[in-house]
């Protein structure tokens, strides 16, 4: 089974492209194994269909280049944060053994994030207690807890704990973010406008990149936040 380097997670197909899409494009250039998985199918977005979804989402990661990307197929607005939607969550986790995980930002407009946020950082831990025991195909699962756990910014203008240069990648977020063309911008639509379909919406994934590659002398960036303290060894990277 392939050990991951970070795996995306996300409440919904498309926030992960929309949050840290760059960022995951930048790992898989550097030759990091890199994987997704989606919480839900977005079946109650209003534009499109989960079918529209599937074939949107994997037509994302062929863009990013990412070959791993699973659905666990929760219930679109009313999964929990309980013992049957943690297990699951566990055993993707020690299924791929990732070093870092990317999240839905704490606290957002739509509510499945901060819910999804929650889940995936208790499942975190639990995954990492040896008396949790889980299968996958009638064989138990070692313990696995990811090293780190990072949140990806989405609607609002949280203030990232640091900020990650995608300038040479900005062109592989948005050409993913747009391969959702059901769920953006399109003026030949005859669907309901949402606050994502609005041109501006478009034009934000742009610009609100760019904004935070200004803040750290760059073209573009992608913030995050973390739920623990950031430790550095030294200021390798700084000098």
């Amino acid at each position: 089974m392939t050990k991951l380097d970070i795996l995306a997670i996300g409440a919904h197909p498309d926030d992960v492209e929309l949050g840290c899409g760059g960022t995951l494009a930048k790992m898989v250039a550097s030759n990091k194994k890199v994987g997704i998985l989606d919480l839900t199918q977005g079946e109650l977005g209003t534009r499109g269909t989960f079918e529209t979804r599937k074939i949107e989402a994997e037509k994302s990661i062929e863009i990013l280049g990412i070959s791993i990307r699973e659905n666990l197929k929760f219930r679109d607005g009313f999964f929990i944060n309980d013992e049957k939607h943690q297990l699951e969550i566990i055993k993707i986790i020690r299924k791929y053994k990732p070093t870092i995980i990317l999240a839905n930002a704490i606290a957002d407009r739509h509510p499945d994030h901060g819910k999804a946020s929650k889940l995936v950082y208790d499942s975190c831990f639990l995954s990492g207690l040896r008396k949790i025991k889980t299968e996958i195909n009638n064989i138990e699962q070692e313990c696995w807890r990811p090293k780190h756990l990072f949140n990806y910014i989405q609607w609002n203008e949280d203030k990232p704990d640091f900020i990650i240069d995608i300038s040479e990648y900005l062109y592989k977020k948005t050409e993913a973010c747009m391969a959702y063309k059901t769920q953006f911008y399109d003026p030949k639509s005859q669907e309901p406008i949402t606050p994502i379909t609005s041109k501006n919406f478009k034009k934000s994934i742009i610009y609100r990149a760019e904004n935070l590659g200004r803040l750290i002398g760059t073209d573009a960036g992608e913030g995050f936040t973390s739920p623990q303290w950031i430790g550095l060894k030294d200021f390798e990277n700084f000098v």
